[in-house]
């Protein structure tokens, strides 16, 4: 007969059996998100193969270096448990389809810029630039810690889509042109490949903007489609040639003074993996966005002197165009808050991080920029007549 005062042994050896099975129940489950059997009965490891498809050509240097190495990134860290393989534009979709690729997940990521889906969601624009907005710089500080992240991650929510920043250029070169520009007036009837917001403010600034992938630019200046076109900067200018088709080079780049990228990852695709391939892709993709703004920042100078030496006429934009773009920009602004409450409410966390960023700036980068013009000789580029 089983005695009584051995009752609370067994009581405490079942709870102890029935945590250790829950245990091994939970380990299981968690190892069957990396692992499975085999015919054999063998467990091996799941290998996630990601394919990721870009606005740009393949391997195009600058732009095209950032999905490379977001690839490389993932499938090194992840030891081969991720295997990422880079598309250009047009090897699997179009390069203004790349954002629903990866939202109807034809593609588990996608690199390219949040204006070019400006017609779908028109708030994406304060993802890549707005006219006369933050630097580069600022813009890493407001997404990571000013909260621009977590908008950004709301508004592709709908989509399924999970943004990161993927790579900035830096300060842009306002582009270029087959005509010298002196006033006004010699915008007018401009046709210019410039897309997002600042495609507006050209086109009532008396332009006519147009919107053409990157690997259509060239023969697009060539054969007279437009007569103008933005690209980047000096280094991935000079990579497609446009001083081959263009005379003028005018800066600054007022639309684009930080022009950010972007990863977009599929959110079913992304809630598949473990918790470490998770860590991974967010680690690869912040790697990633700073490598581009390092790469361009250590390139554009010595692409610039080539382009000189080349024959390219180096040109401030006059003050009374560059008035004339930023009274457009306000009224286009304007129009975009009021259409969109969406648009208000990052506009709102925009303007307030802007403002006070470049209060700071004023007395750390400016101020020191200027201390060092005082004592250093000039290097400004000597424009080319």
């Amino acid at each position: 007969m089983f005695e009584r005062r051995f009752l609370p042994v067994v009581v405490v050896a079942l709870v102890a059996l029935l945590v250790l099975v829950t245990g091994l129940w939970a380990v299981d489950s968690n190892r069957q998100s990396t692992t499975e059997v085999d015919p054999s009965g063998q467990p091996r490891q799941i290998v996630h193969n990601w394919k990721l498809v870009t606005t740009w050509p393949k391997n195009l240097p600058g732009l095209g270096t950032a999905p490379e190495n977001f690839a490389r990134y993932v499938n090194e860290m992840s030891a081969g448990r991720m295997q990422v393989r880079v598309f250009g534009a047009g090897e699997i979709v179009p390069a203004f389809e790349v954002f629903d690729a990866v939202s109807q997940g034809a593609a588990e990521v996608g690199h390219g810029a949040s204006y070019y889906w400006k017609g779908k969601i028109p708030a994406s624009v304060f993802f890549t630039a707005v006219p006369f907005g933050m630097t580069a710089q600022e813009m890493n500080g407001w997404l990571h810690y000013g909260g621009g992240l977590e908008l950004w991650q709301e508004l592709y929510a709908p989509f399924g889509v999970i943004p990161f920043a993927g790579g900035s250029s830096g300060v842009q070169m306002a582009g270029w042109f087959n005509r010298e520009l002196k006033t006004t007036q010699d915008l007018v009837g401009l046709k210019m490949r410039i897309p997002g917001l600042a495609g507006e403010v050209f086109d009532a600034a008396g332009g006519t903007a147009v919107r053409i992938a990157g690997g259509e630019v060239y023969t697009s200046m060539q054969t007279g489609v437009i007569d103008a076109v933005e690209w980047v900067g000096p280094y991935n200018d000079r990579t497609l040639g446009l001083n081959e088709v263009a005379e003028f080079y005018y800066y600054p780049g007022w639309h684009e003074p930080g022009a950010l990228l972007e990863f977009t990852v599929n959110a079913k695709a992304f809630a598949k993996l473990s918790p470490d391939l998770q860590a991974i892709v967010r680690a690869a993709a912040r790697a990633a966005n700073q490598d581009m703004l390092d790469e361009f920042t250590a390139r554009n100078n010595e692409s610039l002197q080539q382009l000189l030496q080349a024959g390219t006429k180096l040109r401030p934009l006059p003050d009374d165009i560059l008035a004339l773009l930023y009274e457009k920009s306000l009224v286009a602004m304007a129009k975009l808050r009021a259409a969109d409450p969406r648009a208000e409410k990052i506009a709102r966390s925009y303007d307030a991080f802007a403002t006070n960023v470049r209060a700071y700036h004023e007395i750390s980068e400016r101020a020191y920029l200027n201390a060092r013009d005082k004592v250093l000789p000039p290097v400004m580029p000597e424009p080319v007549d």
